[in-house]
C-alpha cells in the first residue's frame, strides 16, 4: 500500500480511450480543465498538470485504474463497473454513477451455433475473456463450470480459430460481433463508468475528496 502525505496534491486516475472522450467536458465543469498536452493525442506524457493547483490526472489502461486507486498511488479516479467486479477492491469506494461509457458485459457465441444451442442444458463451458472472476461467478450461480482462457483483446477471433465456443466480453452496438459471426445470448450486467476513490484517503481528507465528489454530483445534476 502507497502511504502519501496528506498534505500532498491530489492525484486523479482516468482510463484511455472512448471513456475518456466521454468524460473530458465533465473534467472541464468541475474545474479540472487539463493542461493543453492532455488533448494532444500524440503525446506520451502520463501525468498532466489541471487548471486546480493541488490535483494531477494520470491517464492509463481502463484495468489498472483501479489498481493505482486501491494501492492509493491514486486518490480518486474513473472506472466502469466491469473493471470494479472483476477486481472486487474491498479499498474501492465508488460513491457517484457518471452516465458515460455505456455497454453491457455479454455472452456471445458463432451464429450457427446459436441457433441450436440450449444454455439451459450447459454443464461446462469453455470462454475466452478478459473478465476470468465475472465469467467463473456468473455461471456457477446457475451451476454451470467456466474454463476460462484470459485473452486481452481481439476476444470475437477465438471461436473462429477453435480456441474456444464462446466469449465474454463488453458489447456496445454489436457490430463487431456480427463483423466476426457472432451473436449475444446472454447480458451478464449493464456497465458504465464510476467515479472511485481510495477509502484510506477519503478518510484523512474527506473535505478534499468529499468536495470533487459533490462537484461531479452537481455537474451531473446540471447537465
Amino acid at each position: 500500500m502507497v502511504t502519501k502525505s496528506p498534505n500532498e496534491g491530489l492525484v486523479f486516475a482516468l482510463p484511455k480511450g472512448r471513456i475518456l472522450k466521454e468524460l473530458r467536458p465533465l473534467l472541464d465543469k468541475v474545474g479540472l480543465t487539463p493542461e493543453p498536452d492532455f488533448d494532444n493525442e500524440k503525446s506520451r506524457a502520463l501525468r498532466f498538470r489541471t487548471a486546480h493547483p493541488n490535483v494531477s490526472l494520470i491517464r492509463v489502461r481502463s484495468f489498472d485504474v483501479a489498481t493505482f486507486v486501491a494501492f492509493g498511488a491514486a486518490h480518486l479516479g474513473v472506472a466502469g463497473n466491469d473493471v470494479l467486479m472483476e477486481f472486487d477492491y474491498p479499498e474501492i469506494y465508488a460513491p457517484l454513477d457518471l452516465n458515460i461509457g455505456h455497454c453491457r458485459l455479454s455472452v456471445a457465441e458463432p451464429a450457427d451455433l446459436a441457433g441450436k444451442d440450449d444454455p439451459s442444458r450447459w454443464s461446462h463451458v469453455r470462454v475466452a475473456t478478459k473478465y476470468p472472476h465475472i465469467t467463473r461467478q456468473h455461471f456457477a450461480a446457475r451451476g454451470v463450470q467456466a474454463e476460462c482462457v484470459k485473452l486481452n483483446g481481439a476476444m470475437e477471433l477465438a471461436p473462429t480459430l477453435g480456441l474456444c465456443r464462446r466469449i465474454v466480453d463488453l458489447v456496445s452496438t454489436g457490430d463487431t460481433l456480427r463483423a466476426n459471426g457472432l451473436v449475444e445470448i446472454e447480458k451478464i450486467a449493464d456497465i458504465s463508468s464510476r467515479l472511485v476513490v481510495n477509502r484510506a484517503a477519503f478518510k484523512t481528507r474527506v473535505e478534499e475528496i468529499g468536495g470533487w465528489i459533490d462537484a461531479f454530483r452537481g455537474a451531473l445534476r446540471a447537465a
